[in-house]
Formats: C-alpha cells, structure tokens, sequence
C-alpha cells in the first residue's frame, strides 16, 4: 500500500499547498497501516485455510476501519477545502461542492 495518498480526479485548485487532512496526516498514516498489517493478516488467514467465517469477520472489521479513514477525510474535506471555496463563492464553490457530492455518493454505494 502507498504510504500516500494523491487526488486525482481533479485538477488542484489555486491553492494546493496543504489539504485538509494535513492536521491529521499523521493519524491518518497509522490507521492507514494498521489497516494495511489487518489486509496482510486476512491474506495469511486464507493461506492458513482458516474458517470462512472468522476470513469474513476479519474482512468486515477491515472494511469498517476503511470507511472510519474515509469519513475523516470527507470531514476533513468538508471543514477545510469545501469551506474555504464556499467562501470565495461562483464556479470554485460549485465545483467543490460537486465534488464533495460525489464523494459522499461512492462512498453510500460501497
């Protein structure tokens, strides 16, 4: 797993020097690895043989961790880059607001 994490789907705004999960980067960073030792611990779990059962609860409780670092990152986004272009108004709140939008709907539908 990367230990960083790029936007891509769109460009960067005029100001891009610091997202709005710099504040909690570090936190981030190690639910992110901790999240990453769980999908190395299912994948040793099925090349064990390990129950189906116990390989699912695990992949639940990883799933579960995932979403937890996403909801802080759309936190994050909504509290920091969707505010700050809600203040500057016209196409640039748009945008983000699009933006957050559709991130909120992949994130319902996964």
């Amino acid at each position: 797993m990367a230990t960083r994490m790029q936007h891509t789907e769109h460009a960067p705004t005029a100001d891009h020097s610091a997202h709005g999960y710099i504040g909690n980067k570090d936190a981030l960073l190690t639910r992110l690895r901790k999240i990453e030792g769980q999908v190395r611990g299912v994948a040793r779990m099925v090349d064990g043989d390990t129950y189906c059962i116990d390989v699912l609860t695990q992949v639940a409780a990883t799933t579960k961790a995932l979403e937890a670092v996403a909801l802080a990152l759309l936190e994050d986004h909504l509290t920091h880059c969707v505010a700050e272009a809600t203040a500057q108004g016209g196409l640039v709140a748009e945008e983000k607001l699009r933006e957050a939008s559709a991130a909120i709907a992949r994130l319902v539908r996964s």
